[in-house]
């Protein structure tokens, strides 16, 4: 069992910056395919970054060159750096964890850009 707790949203203006965390337990960290997920009000779960167990990044395109993913498995800690905030990257952001057939949730932190 995978536990994961999101945590570094919060009220920034536009063209601000954050760092999210999502911070996992479990001895098999290394080994999981991490994806941050982000969910506006009123639409979809959108995908937004991810980063496998071998460091393979991919971003969506309307972060690329702002946002960047990164993990420290040795805490055990994916990250998300956010630059150039912009109003449209107002949502709940989440991370998942994922190894072979397994699948796990954060309950997300809120991410409010004001401008």
């Amino acid at each position: 069992q995978v536990q994961l707790v999101e945590s570094g949203g919060g009220l920034v203006p536009a063209g601000g910056s954050l760092r999210l965390s999502c911070a996992g337990s479990g001895s098999i960290f290394s080994l999981l395919d991490m994806t941050w997920y982000r969910q506006a009000p009123g639409k979809q779960r959108e995908w937004v970054a991810s980063i496998t167990s071998r460091g393979t990044i991919n971003y969506v395109d309307s972060v690329k060159g702002r946002f960047t993913i990164s993990r420290d498995n040795a805490k055990n800690t994916v990250y998300l750096q956010m630059n150039s905030l912009q109003a449209e990257d107002t949502a709940v952001y989440y991370c998942k964890a994922a190894w072979v057939d397994r699948v796990y949730w954060g309950r997300g932190t809120q991410v409010t850009v004001y401008s």
